[in-house]
């Protein structure tokens, strides 16, 4: 289940493209699901672990990927970290669900994130026992702690 902290987060890691520079493994480029969101969100391919092929700016390294896809490549392999999801466009949300499908994580959020117009469960900590299912719900929930 995803979880959102709304507002400041005490040990969040805000500043992704930084903490991702630092950290980040070839390995996790070379993931299927890193090639899926670089294709999807950055709309380049992953040639190999140090190349990736943008139509926009050519071949370019894991460095240059957006802020976003540098969140969800963090979000996906650093366990038990929060990081500010904030950084991600409203296109990375789809791919914050999918992944909440799978495991348990924490994200922190400055901002109302689209989650869409489907159903979902989002455990909302900032009211440790609300756990919103639409983005009504959702707005509703955010617009307290924002």
């Amino acid at each position: 289940m995803l979880r959102v902290y709304f507002g400041d987060k005490e040990n969040a890691i805000y500043n992704t493209s930084v903490y991702f520079k630092h950290s980040y493994e070839d390995k996790w480029i070379t993931d299927d699901f890193t090639k899926e969101i670089v294709k999807d969100i950055d709309k380049s391919e992953v040639i190999s672990a140090g190349n990736i092929s943008s139509p926009v700016l050519g071949n370019i390294s894991p460095l240059s990927l957006s802020g976003g896809v540098k969140a969800l490549i963090l979000m996906k392999n650093k366990p038990g970290k929060i990081f500010n999801a904030s950084n991600c466009g409203d296109n990375c949300a789809k791919w914050i669900l999918k992944m909440a499908e799978k495991k348990d994580f924490t994200i922190n959020l400055h901002h109302i994130m689209d989650f869409g117009p489907g159903e979902f469960e989002i455990r909302i900590l900032n009211h440790r026992k609300l756990i919103v299912h639409n983005m009504k719900e959702f707005l509703d929930a955010g617009v307290k702690y924002l």
